[in-house]
């Protein structure tokens, strides 16, 4: 019987991107003995080209000074044509630019393998199956906090793991070369449960931290907003009971435990969550908040608080914090209201969200 060592070959990987967390992971496999190739703008690709990818982690900088990047999927596939086809697909995309995506896979259908989707949300595999087929999508997570530094340069702020679902015929091999990267990889026989699980993480903090351009910690400190946040995580609960998807830990990250703090009293639960999440994000500003103040010209809100709303529509279950929000935060980012709007006044985001709760009852 062979080893684990040997039990199976190195990956052919084709990387999406070289954001923080494409060259987190494709860098890692890559630096671990498997064959990544990213795909990159041609302006980002020739940079990354010349500068490298460095991977920080405390005090050791991994360097590959000479990582293979293609500026297009065509270029990637033609230079792979004289050797072993890619065996995988990874892919760390904003959940918002999912569908033009996969409509651009279209042409390469028959030449690409199984995609391993990292995304936040919940309905981007279902998105990127209408055009690959479900056999083709593989569901993963991330847990470790990446922070980006610059094209192809990133640092690990903390070691958490990855999901990947177990479901797939590919999966022992993915997760074999993650383990054997360090990735920290675990497999979930329940992908539903792990992405499910991983946006109610996503939510806490994230928008209301945008529109009032605080910091969590100031969210989970004051005692009205600490209430908002966790009406959209039992709205998300609810509907998440209603599909029968139950809530899993996830790599270092008790969600479990989360969730059944958030049902104690408040004089309870807020403390401790207070203490775990504001230790826990501190003064980092999440996604949504480094989205909007970067002027992108969209939010990832819709697929993260909007999907809650769009799955609660369709059980119906009402999800007033969560539409709220989603509406809030997408007229700033539209520019429909000016940034300020909401800034640095909580009382002014609660009554709003009543006052659109209420026009919508």
């Amino acid at each position: 019987m062979s080893d684990s060592s040997t039990a199976f070959p190195p990956l052919r990987v084709l990387c999406f991107g070289v954001g923080a967390i494409g060259t987190y992971l494709g860098g890692s496999l890559a630096l671990a003995g498997n064959r990544v190739v990213f795909i990159e703008r041609p302006e980002i690709a020739s940079q990354v080209r010349a500068n490298g990818l460095s991977l920080q982690q405390g005090d050791l900088i991994r360097r590959l000074p000479q990582p293979e990047v293609a500026d297009s999927i065509a270029a990637a596939l033609a230079g792979a044509a004289a050797e072993a086809p890619f065996d995988v697909c990874l892919l760390a995309i904003k959940a918002y630019d999912t569908p033009a995506f996969a409509e651009s896979l279209r042409p390469y259908l028959g030449q690409l393998p199984p995609l391993l989707s990292f995304q936040n949300g919940v309905e981007n595999e279902p998105r990127l199956a209408v055009v690959l087929g479900a056999e083709n999508v593989i569901a993963g997570t991330v847990t470790t906090a990446i922070g980006r530094h610059g094209a192809g340069q990133i640092g690990v702020e903390r070691l958490r793991g990855i999901g990947i679902s177990a479901t797939h015929p590919l999966s022992p091999r993915l997760i074999h070369a993650a383990n054997a990267a360090g990735l920290r990889a675990t497999a979930y026989p329940n992908p539903a449960a792990m992405k499910w699980s991983k946006m109610l993480t996503n939510l806490l903090a994230n928008a209301s931290s945008a529109i009032l351009d605080f910091p969590p910690a100031a969210i989970f400190d004051h005692a009205g907003l600490f209430d908002l946040e966790m009406r959209q995580l039992h709205e998300a609960l609810a509907v998440m009971h209603a599909l029968g998807i139950p809530v899993t830990d996830l790599p270092a990250t008790p969600v479990r435990l989360l969730t059944f703090v958030a049902g104690l009293p408040r004089w309870l639960s807020r403390p401790l969550l207070r203490r775990a999440l504001g230790s826990g994000r501190g003064t980092k500003m999440p996604s949504f908040h480094i989205d909007l103040y970067a002027g992108r010209p969209q939010s990832e809100v819709d697929d993260l608080n909007g999907a809650v709303v769009r799955f609660g529509q369709q059980l119906g279950i009402p999800t007033p914090v969560n539409r709220a929000l989603t509406r809030l935060l997408l007229r700033l980012t539209g520019g429909e209201l000016p940034l300020s709007t909401f800034a640095h006044q909580p009382q002014k985001l609660l009554d709003a969200v009543e006052k659109l709760k209420n026009i919508e009852n």
